[in-house]
């Protein structure tokens, strides 16, 4: 084992004893994080217009602040981006991650304090690694670089924007001797542009890990094939063992990646971290949830219909939608997911959905964990493999029924498409009951659109998202997407 080996696992062994440290226990740690929010932000508007102190118990703090979202929190956030001091965080926030969320058009700027960037992204960040390493000792990883591929940012009007693997990229220089590729390209704009200089530095490196978005690394690695004519990722990077995830969900992918990195010794660790903060990592490749992150700036409580509680109030196999207060400025804030709570000791999560994120024109009530359930069977029935896909209702007239409407793109097609789209519309009438119930009723079968190779990803770069909606509840993203189809 080289020097850097012996120091780098060193170093992630002793982050592992402080994750262990509150892994069973962690209220404590939620209480102190609380305090510290609270402490930094004693002077700021935000905590004088709700009279909140330091000494602010968690009941004072619940009852002086009510849950918000992005749109009823806009003028704090106007006001940090005007670059107004003291806002809802101490001194001036210069850096905004900007988000088109899943559902929305418009985009949106949450802010990033240099606090909240290493005491919950850049700790994030390191962690998956802490935790893989755990699992796996003997890992090699470090004996190569790991392909980081994120997005962009730019200075404007007086503040640093763009995603939020762009801002992290650009701040985090000094990782630069494990990762590839260089700052230079790694925070191009074009996505094409970055790929084709990605090949060009990274097919003769040793790269032993990935990190991103799947969507993302699933077309850059056609793209590696393609240049070089080789069969598979293992005859370009043969040492390759870690795929690190996040932002969607990698069910849809799974398929995609084991067949483009045929290896035994090939591990996936998913992440659950978006703009406004890192929640969650995957720490037992066993288990299909995650480990709920304690000690990273952010404070956690829960809503279930009209109650919102705080973590020791949640209850195992229950859903909630999570509300954060953040070193970062964030306040009671909704981020608009839905978890199930699979653990409480210790707190773990799995991301089911979004709260704006369904479909219940016709009281079907679906929501994304039931449409990615019932593409898995379809898949596995009918002999193909899906990439990307996007539901949208089809709404009735006074000639046919209402359906549902599936945007498919394919790795490899169904035999029979029809077929496809039954067995889809019969694998989601068994698991979600409100949706067989319209469909003995209101609905017809589903109907499926294929969208040509790579027809996703032109649309993604044509409106300026990195996130394809899986629900929509109006056929705004269908309409737009019949463009590419």
């Amino acid at each position: 084992m080289s020097v850097k080996e012996r120091v780098l696992k060193s170093v992630f062994s002793h982050r592992l004893r402080a994750i262990d440290g509150w892994r069973d226990d962690p209220r404590q740690v939620q209480r102190d994080t609380l305090h510290a929010i609270l402490h930094d932000a004693r002077s700021t508007e935000f905590a004088l217009r709700h009279g909140l102190g330091e000494n602010c118990s968690e009941e004072e703090f619940r009852s002086r602040v009510s849950p918000t979202d992005y749109d009823s929190y806009g003028y704090y956030i106007d006001r940090m981006m005007s670059g107004a001091k003291m806002v809802a965080c101490r001194g001036r926030v210069d850096m905004f991650a900007r988000s088109s969320g899943t559902t929305s058009s418009r985009s949106k700027y949450i802010p990033l304090t240099r606090k909240s960037q290493w005491r919950c992204h850049l700790r994030g960040m390191a962690d998956v690694v802490t935790l893989y390493l755990a699992g796996n000792p003997s890992s090699q990883m470090f004996r190569g670089r790991t392909l980081t591929l994120g997005g962009s940012c730019l200075q404007e009007q007086g503040y640093l924007t763009g995603d939020l693997s762009g801002l992290l990229l650009h701040n985090t220089r000094y990782a630069s001797p494990l990762r590839r590729p260089s700052m230079r390209t790694a925070l191009m704009e074009d996505f094409d542009c970055k790929c084709e200089a990605i090949v060009r530095e990274c097919v003769g490196c040793d790269i032993r890990a990935l990190a991103g978005v799947p969507s993302w690394n699933l077309a850059l690695m056609r793209r590696v094939l393609e240049s070089t004519g080789k069969a598979d990722i293992c005859q370009v990077w043969p040492g390759m063992e870690l795929f690190m995830h996040g932002g969607v969900s990698f069910a849809p992918y799974r398929k995609a990646f084991e067949e483009l990195i045929p290896s035994q010794q090939m591990h996936y660790v998913e992440t659950y971290n978006a703009s406004e903060g890192f929640f969650a990592i995957a720490d037992d490749e066993r288990r299909d949830d995650m480990l709920l992150m304690m000690d990273y700036g952010i404070y956690y409580e829960f809503r279930r219909g009209d109650e919102v509680l705080p973590l020791e109030g949640v209850a195992e196999g229950v859903e909630y939608a999570p509300v954060i207060t953040t070193c970062g400025g964030l306040w009671r804030y909704e981020i608009g997911d839905v978890v199930r709570v699979t653990s409480v000791r210790p707190y773990r999560v799995k991301v089911v959905g979004r709260t704006r994120q369904y479909i219940n024109v016709f009281g079907e009530e679906v929501v994304a964990e039931n449409a990615e359930r019932a593409l898995m069977e379809a898949c596995r029935e009918c002999g193909c493999r899906v990439e990307e896909y996007s539901v949208a209702p089809r709404y009735m007239t006074i000639l046919r029924p209402g359906a549902h409407e599936w945007y498919v793109e394919f790795g490899r097609r169904p035999d029979d498409m029809a077929r496809f789209a039954e067995v889809l519309d019969g694998a989601l009438r068994r698991i979600n009951s409100d949706y067989d119930a319209k469909r003995r009723s209101t609905l017809s079968v589903a109907e499926v659109v294929e969208v040509p190779r790579g027809g996703f990803e032109r649309w993604l770069k044509g409106c300026g998202r990195n996130k394809v909606p899986r629900l929509s509840n109006d056929r705004r993203v269908a309409e737009s997407l019949a463009e590419y189809v």
